[in-house]
């Protein structure tokens, strides 16, 4: 029997008067609530993950009881396709507040038993794909025997066994799915028969819609020739690496259908161009950098070729300059990419600036959009010179020295040349605002030896990130950063000043600003040799495109190579929003030091606040 109770009939009869505080189930104990609950026409008001608490400007939901009926066979379909064709609503309460303004809705469930997967059969498979293919279908079906025969799984089950045959030369594949009940009909035998037809290849292959992209570029994209035998998989590998272009706003690498299913099977590579010119601009804030620009522009198919060319500036108190490159996709081979940079750039530290100008050459392969690695080769100028507000400390003058500035000018002038090895692996999901998989860096670099010059060190460094949903509104996000920098031969001289450790500022350790956070000298921060951070995120999704975030961030920096004193990390904590644009969202950031470093100084001054404000475009990391 079904139950509706309100306070007040009339205002429950007045549509838009009465909002829907919230939606409970009882009896729920097969699916996931949240899942069920999204499947009703009936929608709570917006609330806080966590807290539920509701917040002013949150969308209000109307309660509407012409809509109850609906969402009774709502809840039986979709209980039916997880397998479960008993389940019925035996109470559906609606309380109405004491305000008269909201109701709370109480839906109770009766299960039912489940339909169970009592076997999972594959016919026809063994004669046209290899066993262990076959192997891998049997051991790893979406559906499980002994579990709820779901109609998702039943159908993902269904597309893998398709795929399977496809991707085995046969183009023109079905598989047929038979289900038989058992005796007492809760048992369900599901069969997988495959129709494999004719083993195929590709045969001619079109290029249509493409405007100023040539032919050629298209086509020396493609993992497919006219003549080896049909796959699926190059077929989507081949439609990923022309999006990876980033030249074209559509692309679709398809069989052309005539009707009938020849061995030779011809494609077309379908496309639609975007703009190939590209302008953004950026702005930030952070409490000691101030304001900060960024502006970059880049040409999407420079001189043709699907070449890249673009310019990156950037102004604020703490860094500026001007950054070229160019890259040429299809270097000698399809994995290949070869890109070069030049820059003038200048850094602002409390202690010294540094100016680097000179280039760097990259050579990169990327087996899948995964994985990749490259090598690099770096020329250029490092000057550093002493602030000249500072050049009268005894202390801090003679810690430069030791670290490689000359007496007589108060500056530390080389040439760096070396060679470098990166290796990336990344399976986030979204490179701008990642829920969900992980990003693992790694880096090595070596100067001085195999390309001589005035500086001589050697470094590593790693970067791990990691992103776990936990409901459809928390993400939970995790950082570690490890480097090391280390002089050959002992000496402490040759390693150029800009390539010193320092934390703190809108992507590290919140608390602090840019450059704040390393060894002092004089109560300025000069630098390190080895350095540790982290950071940890819970991002949630408040209303529509707001957002917010609490974070614990930590670290330091070491003055000696491979040291990791635990005990001295650093840790600020925070709030922070989030607003979602096409670019990335908007971020704004409060970090307060849980530990502040005694005898820091800060535009002049000891240290006198313990927090730090940071607006920017992005996520910290």
């Amino acid at each position: 029997m079904l139950v509706a109770a309100c306070g007040v009939g009339s205002a429950c009869d007045d549509e838009g008067a009465v909002t829907v505080h919230s939606i409970s189930f009882r009896g729920v104990k097969a699916v996931d609530q949240s899942r069920l609950r999204a499947a009703l026409a009936t929608r709570e008001n917006s609330k806080m993950p966590l807290v539920g608490w509701q917040l002013p400007w949150s969308k209000k939901n109307a309660f509407d009881r012409s809509r109850v009926g609906a969402d009774l066979k709502r809840i039986e379909a979709f209980y039916a396709d997880r397998g479960y064709p008993d389940a019925r609503v035996s109470g559906f309460n609606v309380t109405l507040n004491k305000k008269e303004n909201a109701v709370d809705v109480t839906l109770t469930i009766i299960e039912g038993q489940p339909v169970r997967v009592a076997s999972v059969h594959y016919v026809g498979f063994d004669d046209v794909i290899p066993p262990a293919h076959l192997k891998v279908l049997e051991d790893n079906p979406p559906l499980k025997v002994g579990e709820a025969r779901d109609r998702q799984l039943v159908i993902a089950a269904h597309e893998q066994a398709l795929n399977e045959l496809r991707d085995h030369g046969y183009a023109y594949a079905n598989v047929a799915i038979e289900e038989q009940d058992g005796e007492t009909g809760k048992d369900a035998t599901i069969t997988f028969r495959a129709e494999p037809g004719v083993l195929a290849h590709f045969g001619p292959i079109s290029v249509a819609g493409n405007q100023s992209v040539s032919d050629h570029v298209i086509q020396r994209e493609l993992t497919f020739h006219e003549g080896e035998l049909y796959r699926t998989s190059v077929v989507q590998n081949s439609q990923r690496r022309l999006y990876g272009l980033d030249l074209f706003q559509f692309v679709n690498v398809e069989t052309i259908n005539s009707g009938q299913t020849p061995d030779d099977v011809p494609m077309r590579v379908t496309v639609a161009e975007g703009k190939h010119h590209r302008v953004n601009f950026g702005i930030g804030y952070g409490t000691e950098e101030k304001e900060r620009f960024d502006g970059e522009f880049h040409h999407l198919n420079f001189l043709g070729g699907a070449r890249t060319a673009g310019v990156h500036g950037r102004w604020s108190s703490l860094d500026r300059g001007v950054r070229l490159d160019v890259n040429q996709p299809y270097f000698f081979a399809p994995h290949f990419s070869l890109g070069a940079e030049a820059q003038q750039w200048h850094t602002f530290t409390p202690a010294y600036n540094s100016t680097t100008s000179g280039g760097k050459l990259t050579l990169t392969h990327r087996a899948d959009p995964r994985t990749s690695w490259s090598i690099s080769l770096t020329s250029e100028r490092d000057t550093s010179a002493v602030q000249p507000a500072v050049r009268n400390q005894p202390t801090l003058r003679g810690d430069l020295i030791a670290l490689g500035l000359d007496p007589t000018t108060d500056e530390q002038r080389g040439t760096l040349n070396a060679a470098g090895f990166d290796l990336q692996r990344s399976t986030a999901d979204n490179v701008i605002n990642a829920r969900r998989g992980y990003q693992l860096s790694f880096h090595v670099e070596e100067a001085g030896t195999l390309l001589p010059g005035t500086f001589h060190y050697y470094a590593v460094s790693v970067d791990g990130r990691h992103y776990q949903p936990i409901t459809d509104s928390l993400v939970l996000a995790n950082r570690v950063q490890f480097g090391n920098i280390a002089e050959r031969g002992g000496s402490r001289t040759g390693v150029p000043f800009a390539k010193r450790y320092f934390l703190g500022g809108a992507t590290s350790v919140r608390g602090w600003g840019r450059f704040e956070i390393s060894p002092l000298s004089s109560g300025l921060p000069i630098g390190g040799d080895s350095m540790l951070a982290f950071s940890s995120e819970l991002r949630a999704m408040l209303n529509g495109k707001l957002g917010a975030v609490v974070f614990l961030d930590g670290g330091n920096v070491w003055a000696n190579q491979w040291t990791l004193a635990l005990g001295d990390l650093r840790y600020a904590v925070g709030p922070g929003l989030r607003y979602q644009t096409p670019v990335g969202p908007i971020r704004f950031d409060v970090g307060y030091q849980l530990n502040p470093i005694p005898g820091l100084i800060v535009n002049g001054a000891p240290q006198a606040r313990r927090w730090r404000l940071h607006f920017s475009i992005g996520q910290a990391f």
